[in-house]
């Protein structure tokens, strides 16, 4: 978890929150959970119907958030302000509304935990809050994390949850829901219900509840791909000529798209190793297994041509110099024989 998270949650759980936090940026996983632990955790039930206020930033202003931040708990030691979307208040960039905070952020009221969740981007640094805002300590930004971060995301996610998985099941989720936090919680906690914490997450168990086939999915045609082995590659080919809808080749186009074109960097990378592809590449451990391994089998040529025939076949799928009657399954076929040479 990220360190500025586990700050601020143990902040909480000491019962020391800070008078304000400015919580913005592209990862609103972070955003949404530290807003939801400070809204269940600051306050006991019975304190919230006086003392809670969550506020929508399309339907208030700066003033209007500010003037109940102002006001003094009823019955308890403090009081939450919850400002969701706060990226679409009105005036937050105006002078006005710029000056009202400003002056708020420089003393803000000790009895009062104010939080703005400024989503999907940072304040504005052409413009003076945005220049001013990094100053105080109030204000936390969260960047997208890299792919190679993501492994260890899940695997902690996992840890505290008291789960464990095997590390195959961990890079299938990695590679298959990508680095939307969001909506990577939201799959391994769907991969929970019903297990018990003695039970180990395996790889089989992941891809039959995100909907990949075991035997025949776009991990298993790389793999095959990775290794040259004919046979099972064209196995696997005739599965998605059946199955395009399940299978569509635009989409399995676009992964070795990616796949090769990081390859081709690897493939001039001065360390070659594991270690020294992860370091270059920004990639996760279990995907620098794959590329080390490729290189065993694919020469930068080979790389180069296997671009070159995956453009082609892109152009193909829509309709640019495609033949007539050539339907997607012939020209993912025809792909596999061209990138095998």
């Amino acid at each position: 978890m990220d360190a500025i998270v586990k700050k601020i949650l143990d902040e909480v759980k000491k019962k020391k929150p800070a008078p304000v936090y400015f919580l913005q940026g592209e990862e609103v996983f972070y955003i949404d959970l530290i807003s939801s632990f400070i809204e269940a955790n600051v306050l006991t039930e019975s304190e919230k119907s006086f003392n809670q206020v969550v506020l929508y930033g399309k339907e208030t202003t700066v003033a209007a958030i500010l003037s109940n931040a102002r006001r003094f708990p009823m019955m308890s030691e403090k009081q939450v302000v919850i400002v969701r979307e706060a990226q679409e208040i009105p005036d937050l960039n105006k002078e006005q509304g710029t000056k009202l905070l400003l002056n708020y952020l420089e003393q803000p009221v000790p009895s009062t935990v104010l939080v703005f969740c400024h989503k999907h981007k940072t304040l504005d640094k052409r413009k003076e809050l945005g220049k001013k805002a990094d100053k105080f300590k109030s204000v936390y930004s969260f960047k997208k994390i890299s792919p190679n971060q993501l492994p260890d995301f899940v695997f902690e996610y996992l840890s505290d949850k008291g789960f464990k998985a095997e590390p195959n099941s961990i890079h299938i989720l990695c590679e298959y829901v990508g680095n939307d936090l969001s909506r990577l919680s939201n799959e391994i906690d769907k991969l929970l219900i019903g297990k018990t914490s003695d039970e180990i997450i395996s790889a089989e168990y992941v891809m039959s509840r995100v909907g990949i086939s075991r035997e025949y999915n776009i991990f298993e045609l790389q793999k095959a791909l990775i290794t040259r082995n004919v046979p099972k590659i064209f196995q696997i080919v005739q599965y998605f000529q059946a199955n395009t809808k399940r299978n569509p080749v635009i989409v399995t186009v676009a992964f070795f798209y990616s796949f090769f074109s990081k390859l081709l960097a690897a493939a001039y990378a001065k360390d070659k190793s594991e270690r020294g592809l992860i370091n270059e590449l920004g990639i996760n451990p279990y995907a620098a297994k794959d590329y080390a391994s490729t290189l065993q089998h694919y020469s930068a040529s080979q790389i180069q041509n296997a671009i070159t025939q995956l453009k082609t076949a892109d152009l193909k799928i829509k309709g640019v110099n495609v033949g007539s009657g050539e339907e997607d399954g012939q020209i993912l076929q025809e792909l596999m024989i061209r990138i095998l040479g």
